[in-house]
């Protein structure tokens, strides 16, 4: 019975925090389509900018701890999607790149895994 309870309490423990890094990810995506409108500003371009590479950064953070719960080959396969997103989020603020289009397509397609 009280394994069984854990077994309950661990599962809604992982649901959760799925849930809130799904909520992370689309708010990151929300940012970042302001930043890619016509009407963005420089603090636009700036909060997205910020939020996606600290989320990011945790996110590889986490992935890399050995209690994470994936599987090694797919936390391999997130860390290195989270690495490009870095990078390309760096090509913005230093002005090589221009456009936030790849990483919502990525980030979207991330956060609708983790339904």
């Amino acid at each position: 019975m009280l394994n069984s309870q854990y077994a309950e309490f661990q599962q809604d423990d992982q649901t959760e925090a799925r849930e809130h890094e799904r909520l992370a990810i689309d708010h990151s995506i929300v940012l970042m389509e302001c930043a890619e409108g016509e009407a963005r500003t420089p603090a636009d371009v700036a909060n997205a900018i910020l939020f996606a590479s600290r989320l990011w950064t945790v996110l590889i953070e986490d992935l890399a701890s050995p209690e994470n719960g994936l599987p090694n080959d797919i936390r391999a396969q997130i860390i290195s999607i989270g690495i490009w997103i870095l990078r390309e989020i760096e090509g913005i603020r230093s002005g090589q790149n221009r456009s936030f289009a790849d990483i919502i397509m990525v980030s979207k397609a991330i956060k609708e895994g983790l339904l």
